[in-house]
């Protein structure tokens, strides 16, 4: 580096001065670099502190992108087999993660869930069977294959039935949820003892000879409003379970449309004794099941794992931070279990998270790219790449990014999205081409142009450190 005189410096020296001072003084002004030298210095360390250090990507400065230069960009990339960071821009900074939350929520699942989901608690006294939930959302679930061991079972006891929900205690949304989107299918109630998803079916087409609907039963609630939105096929009251559909589906129009129910208690038990063909009654006593109660499980943990992160589930999500809640603590609430997660399982990431839902629907969530990866990595020590692998998104493949990062026969990518309106987020893992494997967690938040866009950018990005390394 070149060192000059600083321009424009003019001393007045005393005459009184010593010369040896006046050297000294020089000398010192000499030493000094000039104001653009200095400027120069700072962007090489800011250049450092953005670039991978790997050969031939000195060209992937996040910085200089024209996409995302109008937005706020994160992005963290970690080499697990050395355990260090090997990239990073804005990784300590908090973004809104959108469905990269479940992520966490998986995460906690690993470490509170075996291998099968518990679906109910029972408990037989004399002539009655009284049954508590756990929070599995699979039966009748339509998204998962069935397994007919918890409808068997409460088909074919002789006891009489009593469903119980006192050991739910969470509300019916989320904090942060958008209230006013109760009618569509991205936002299922929570509940003890979900059915059907929580969801009616509503299909209509050549084949069906009118509208169907399931459950069966619902069709005495479906009404006939001409003032509904055109795309909005079917509508709901908020309080209760009053459908309606518009002039599109009075015409007979095609449409395949799901429609969350209000899941209370005691709309629980009318849609068991429809579908079971036997009544079911309400205890509404604060009966909690006690230690001897029995347990039947339902499906393998990782069918609902791979439904959550492929298709990104957001009733899924949910419903299994109940499952871990009840599993830690014997009741379902979803704050506590996210408390517990934080402070014992996650207490070790650089930056604490602002964790508040299982699914991401909530603004309110907020995390660090760098935690993210921390987070990925305890996920990669924990169990096969294999069984990972086989559960996350695969880019060109499977899942939310089966139209992205496409790299033939052979995926590249595995990873979580999460979108919101104008934020979008990738986080996962990343195979080289030279097979090797790296934990990344790309985010972006408060971006105008369309996400068509940020993703295209995304995946140069990581098309070059695939192709680099």
């Amino acid at each position: 580096m070149k060192w000059q005189l600083p321009a424009m410096i003019f001393l007045t020296v005393p005459n009184s001065l010593p010369m040896r001072f006046l050297a000294i003084l020089i000398v010192t002004l000499l030493l000094l670099p000039s104001e653009a030298t200095a400027q120069k210095r700072k962007r090489q360390r800011q250049q450092t502190m953005t670039s991978l250090p790997f050969t031939a990507a000195s060209d992937l400065h996040l910085e200089r992108s024209s996409i995302f230069s109008k937005s706020f960009t994160g992005f963290a990339l970690y080499d697990p087999e050395e355990g260090k960071m090997i990239y990073e821009y804005n990784s300590d900074k908090y973004f809104t993660p959108a469905s990269n939350t479940k992520i966490l929520t998986f995460f906690t699942s690993l470490h509170l869930l075996g291998d099968s989901i518990p679906a109910i608690q029972y408990k037989k006294q004399g002539d009655l069977m009284i049954f508590w939930g756990t929070g599995d959302p699979s039966f009748l679930n339509p998204h998962l294959t069935q397994s007919n061991k918890v409808f068997d079972f409460l088909k074919n006891r002789p006891e009489a039935l009593l469903f119980c929900p006192a050991n739910f205690n969470d509300a019916r949304y989320g904090e942060g949820w958008m209230w006013s989107d109760y009618p569509y299918s991205y936002q299922p109630e929570k509940s003890p003892f979900p059915v059907y998803g929580n969801a009616a079916h509503f299909v209509q087409n050549d084949t069906t000879e009118g509208m169907k609907v399931a459950p069966a039963f619902l069709e005495n609630y479906l009404f006939h409003e001409s003032s509904l939105q055109d795309d909005d096929y079917i509508g709901r009251a908020e309080f209760d379970n009053q459908f309606y559909y518009n002039n599109y589906a009075a015409g007979g129009g095609h449409f395949d449309w799901h429609a969350p129910f209000r899941a209370t208690p005691e709309f629980l038990i009318k849609i068991l004794s429809d579908t079971l063909h036997r009544p079911v009654h309400l205890l509404d006593e604060k009966m909690m099941p006690p230690p001897d109660a029995g347990i039947l499980y339902s499906l393998k943990a990782d069918s609902l794992y791979r439904l959550m992160m492929q298709e990104s589930d957001n009733f899924i999500a949910e419903q299994l931070m109940l499952l871990c809640s009840g599993q830690k603590f014997g009741n379902m609430n979803t704050e506590q279990v996210i408390n517990f997660s934080i402070d014992s399982l996650l207490s070790d990431l650089p930056d604490e998270p602002k964790w508040v839902d299982g699914s991401g629907l909530s603004r309110y969530n907020l995390i660090t790219p760098r935690s993210l990866v921390g987070i990925l990595d305890k996920i990669y020590k924990k169990i096969p790449r294999q069984r990972l692998l086989n559960i996350f998104p695969a880019g060109g493949v499977s899942g939310t990014i089966e139209k992205y990062y496409r790299n033939g026969g052979s995926p590249y990518i595995f990873a979580k999205t999460g979108t919101l309106r104008n934020n979008h987020c990738l986080s996962g893992y990343l195979l080289t081409s030279q097979g090797k494997l790296l934990i990344f967690s790309f985010m972006h938040n408060n971006f105008t142009t369309k996400t068509g866009t940020i993703k295209k950018e995304m995946e140069r990005v990581l098309r070059q450190v695939y192709m680099e390394n």
